[in-house]
């Protein structure tokens, strides 16, 4: 008899789907953010370095571009589970969610350091590099505690 409810009870579990999560959007709304700001930093870093002329309008407009990618709403992009030890398709380390309170300042400190390459936007090439190196340290900082390694 209790071979035959184990049986059962197996076969039950067996027959259960697992019912995972689909993070999809969540990915691809986050990553896109990512990306947003991986060219606009593009732009200003080409010309603080001088691979590009420097123009103002066009700095000017990247420059407004991380601050306003800096102002969304990070939560919905972040459910718990989406982690790289629970799927596939991200870097995001499970400290998000451990060391929540750390996450969101270091993505506070990436919008204030946004500002203040908003301000250097409009003040010349010579204005950029110091404001690159700060945004970049956010960046640094925050990818250091909570990003896997590529590969």
């Amino acid at each position: 008899m209790k071979k035959i409810a184990l049986a059962g009870v197996v076969a039950c579990l067996a027959a259960s789907p697992v019912l995972a999560q689909d993070f999809s959007a969540q990915l691809k709304a986050r990553q896109g953010q990512f990306r947003i700001m991986a060219l606009n930093l593009g732009i200003l870093g080409d010309m603080a370095q001088g691979k590009t002329d420097y123009n103002a309008e066009a700095a000017q407009s990247a420059a407004d571009t991380l601050v306003a990618v800096s102002m969304i709403q990070q939560g919905p992009h972040w459910p718990e589970g989406s982690d790289n030890f629970s799927i596939d398709g991200t870097r995001a380390q499970p400290s998000i969610w451990e060391d929540h309170d750390d996450f969101l300042g270091k993505w506070a400190d990436f919008g204030e350091a946004a500002k203040v390459m908003q301000a250097a936007a409009a003040d010349g090439q010579e204005a950029l590099g110091p404001a690159m190196g700060q945004i970049g340290g956010t960046c640094k900082a925050c990818h250091d505690n909570h990003r896997a390694p590529e590969g």
